[in-house]
């Protein structure tokens, strides 16, 4: 992961094209002008110090970006709303081209002074991003002089924007990367102990890779969410209505088996005798097994307490995934609970992406870890121990 940063490359009088990670959400209803507006401007924030950096160094700059997942052109997955944004938060204009590539597009980027900043319009307007076409790689590369990749969140894609475009140009990371890179990479790399996992959500399947890869790193892994329910239905426990992977029965089997004490279940759950944010609901020892028609929707009281007994002393914290159906307030309980031990925690806490993400924001917490991921899926497949196409293309540092 010793891969080159904008603070390694001479800048000045440069157009520099850099990936950026705009996928925002946008309103679901254009307003009477026909204008979508950016409902969460967070990944557009966490542009800014590699954007202002490059001005700064006489850079121009070329952006890009996808948003969503078109099928070819179409209002509703614009990048207008995107460079509206931008262009306020910068304090400058920022202009969007009509597409991401042609002649009209090459002649706005020749035109462009040091400190411009020119938006492309949405590169998954063309199946050739998704198919790392050599030829639509090239056409990219050939709008400026440098690349930097600061979209962490689509580093782990082999896209043209995020991996064929570096065989082309001197390639370096921006400020994002790095830090995503430095607390992410790290935390499997080089990680402080005592290290402490925390993964929740619905699926093992999504995280197998990452409890075998952390159970030979981690000191504790401390599992909640809808997975749990399979660790204890493999165990021969009563799990009720709850939501289990009975194909991966035999995967937890292992797991636990190859885990040596690492594994740390919940005692206790909140059930619900429904999905439903209106549901009746009852705490109950996991032990005691969950009665027919009712369903666990999230850890309990008891389970908050043996967590917190395990990461007292930490040094690291990584946690990716919910304890529950935290979206429902009577079941968002022992989410809190978890997001609030970590901001309490003198460990350096970092949040991997997804629904642990807005776990802690809607807890109004965010500003108390040490860093917050961007990417999900990006950081998912860091936790395993895999390299992500968008880093390996970057050049390394002697």
């Amino acid at each position: 992961m010793n891969k080159k940063t904008v603070r390694d490359i001479d800048l000045k009088g440069k157009r520099v094209f850099v990936r950026v990670d705009f996928n925002v959400p946008l309103s679901k209803e254009p307003d009477a002008e026909g204008n979508y507006a950016v409902k969460d401007d967070t990944r557009i924030r966490a542009a800014l110090p590699t954007l202002r950096y490059l001005i700064e160094q006489g850079a121009s700059l070329v952006l890009a970006s996808h948003l969503g997942r078109p099928k070819g052109p179409e209002a509703k997955s614009s990048l207008k709303p995107a460079a509206k944004r931008l262009g306020e938060l910068l304090g400058k204009s920022v202009t969007l081209a009509p597409d991401c590539v042609g002649p009209e597009v090459e002649r706005m980027t020749r035109a462009l002074q040091p400190g411009d900043a020119l938006l492309l319009e949405n590169v998954r307007f063309h199946p050739e991003e998704e198919k790392n076409d050599p030829a639509f790689a090239q056409h990219l590369a050939a709008l400026a002089e440098v690349y930097v990749n600061d979209a962490f969140g689509s580093a782990h894609r082999a896209h043209a924007s995020t991996e064929g475009i570096a065989k082309h140009l001197p390639a370096v990371g921006g400020f994002l990367m790095e830090k995503e890179l430095e607390y992410l990479a790290g935390a499997v790399t080089t990680p402080a102990h005592p290290f402490i996992a925390i993964l929740g959500g619905a699926k093992i399947s999504d995280k197998i890779g990452v409890i075998e890869n952390l159970l030979t790193k981690a000191d504790k892994i401390l599992i909640g969410g809808g997975m749990a329910n399979t660790f204890f239905k493999a165990q021969g426990l009563a799990v009720g209505d709850s939501l289990v992977e009975d194909v991966s029965l035999d995967t937890a089997k292992g797991l636990m088996a190859k885990a040596g004490g690492k594994i740390v279940l919940p005692v206790d759950a909140v059930l619900g005798d429904k999905f439903d944010k209106e549901a009746a609901s009852q705490t109950v020892a996991v032990s005691a097994g969950v009665p027919d028609g009712w369903r666990i929707l999230d850890i309990g009281p008891a389970t908050v307490e043996a967590f917190a007994s395990e990461i007292k002393g930490a040094k690291l914290i990584v946690w990716n995934g919910p304890m529950g159906v935290f979206e429902f307030p009577k079941f968002a309980a022992g989410t809190n609970a978890v997001a609030k031990l970590l901001a309490a925690s003198r460990a350096t806490t970092v949040i991997g992406g997804g629904e642990s993400v807005a776990a802690v924001e809607g807890a109004g917490l965010a500003g108390k870890m040490s860093h917050i991921s961007t990417g999900g899926g990006a950081s998912l497949e860091l936790l395993e121990g895999k390299i992500l196409p968008g880093v390996a293309a970057l050049m390394d540092k002697p």
